[in-house]
């Protein structure tokens, strides 16, 4: 028979365990109104630049805002892809395997096109610095377009063989299994992510090599009096600044696999390590983009500027104007 001590603590477990729910919604909750804290405010800042990218004409037709452009798409996508799949991992939200594969695919693929870009950019300024004569020639709008072009394209090969491997080497049960949404549905096997990664390695390497490259050629080029040392002092930063957000940016393909390791053993670590991984790889490392053209650039900033003040004036006017 349970007596009374046994009701007791019957009572005081039960208690216990809901305030550890509570603790962990509490957590949850904060985690996931930390990520928003940081995900919009760039959200908004680059929507902003896109806008004045697209009002004045002259930034349409030069090579560097417009890859500058395409990095702020880019980034925006990303961040909304990934804010959409952390919001669904603090929510424990779980979906079949199916349907969760275009989702990662797409947020793979404008992933990988910000690295692309990265050395888009570099190049463009290489040939500005370096090459000031021929520049005008090289770097012409539809040139950028078509390389904008190679880039999808190239960002496109890498999901397509993982998936194209993931059909082939897994049960057609596999797709209908509910899991949270992440790339690694898309590697369940070992030599599959060990594949994956010595590409990323590989890639990575090259893409430093070319912004080392571009870097010594600008420091050479700086040295020679025919050259404009201040637009040379610039070009340099500019490419330092690309290679932060390039080694923040490829570093993150480390994170999937520290966190698979994790999510087996405690999911409320899983999600702090996540959140991060998330703001620390994803979020910053896309913040240094309107960094690099955006307010560093005097001519975009000004333009920037110009258009927040416009439509500050115009909110003004209409609250003023039922007073008229």
């Amino acid at each position: 028979m349970c007596t009374a001590d046994c009701n007791s603590s019957g009572n005081d477990s039960s208690i216990d365990l809901l305030q550890l729910d509570s603790s962990v919604s509490l957590r949850r909750n904060l985690g996931l109104a930390l990520t928003q804290m940081f995900v919009w405010p760039f959200v908004y800042i680059n929507v902003l630049m896109l806008f004045t990218f697209y009002r004045k004409q002259a930034f349409r037709t030069e090579t560097r805002y417009i890859l500058f452009a395409h990095t702020l798409l880019t980034d925006v996508l990303f961040l909304l892809l990934t804010d959409l799949q952390v919001i669904l991992a603090y929510s424990v939200v779980l979906m079949p395997v199916a349907l969760c594969i275009p989702l990662c695919i797409l947020t793979e693929v404008v992933n990988s096109c910000t690295p692309l870009t990265i050395i888009a950019m570099c190049v463009e300024r290489y040939v500005a610095i370096c090459m000031p004569l021929r520049h005008s020639a090289i770097s012409t709008p539809s040139r950028t377009l078509n390389a904008i072009l190679i880039i999808w394209i190239v960002s496109y090969i890498k999901p397509f063989v993982d998936i194209f491997i993931l059909v082939a080497t897994v049960p057609e049960e596999y797709f209908s299994e509910p899991t949270i949404c992440q790339y690694e549905i898309m590697t369940p096997e070992h030599w599959h992510r060990a594949m994956r990664s010595s590409l990323y390695i590989s890639d990575f390497a090259i893409i430093l090599l070319i912004e080392f490259f571009c870097y010594l050629m600008i420091v050479r080029a700086a040295r020679r009096a025919s050259v404009d040392k201040k637009s040379a002092g610039k070009g340099l930063r500019t490419i330092s600044l690309h290679m932060l957000q390039l080694i923040l940016c490829t570093s993150e393909f480390v994170c999937p696999y520290i966190e698979a390791g994790i999510i087996e053993e405690d999911m409320e670590l899983y999600l702090a390590v996540r959140l991060f991984n998330f703001i620390t790889f994803n979020v910053i490392a896309r913040a240094v983009t309107p960094l690099v053209y955006g307010l560093r650039d005097e001519s975009f900033c000004a333009a920037l500027l110009y258009h927040i003040k416009c439509r500050r004036n115009l909110i003004s006017s209409e609250k003023k104007e039922p007073n008229i």
